[in-house]
């Protein structure tokens, strides 16, 4: 069952209003604005779920999926990566990501994928 759950996207009030809405259905939260500090942060806390968008300066999130994919301990994680690129989809499924979720979207949606992963 999927408890913790680390969202990563530049964007703070995207950051922001999501960690709400997800905390809201019963789910403990973690926020992390800077792709760059995302894998340590990873590794300390150990989330049960990633929600990542693609597209942020610094480290993308296709490459931070990659880069969990190619590690024993992080390779099981489930990813939902978003983005609102038309390409999109098609890199998160590129990068190993168990799904994708297009912005904007429903809170009901993305808790129903968090579910059907967890």
């Amino acid at each position: 069952m999927i408890k913790k759950i680390m969202i990563c996207d530049d964007d703070e009030g995207i950051l922001d209003i999501t960690g709400l809405l997800l905390e809201s259905y019963g789910y403990q939260v973690l926020l992390e604005p800077n792709s760059t500090l995302l894998l340590p942060r990873i590794a300390l806390e150990k989330p049960d779920l990633l929600l990542i968008d693609i597209w942020m300066p610094q480290m993308m999130g296709d490459e931070i999926v990659r880069i969990l994919r190619r590690n024993q301990e992080t390779s099981h994680l489930p990813v939902i990566m978003f983005s609102a690129s038309r390409e999109s989809k098609r890199i998160a499924s590129e990068a190993g990501a168990n799904d994708y979720i297009a912005k904007p979207f429903s809170i009901e949606d993305l808790n129903d994928k968090i579910m059907a992963l967890g």
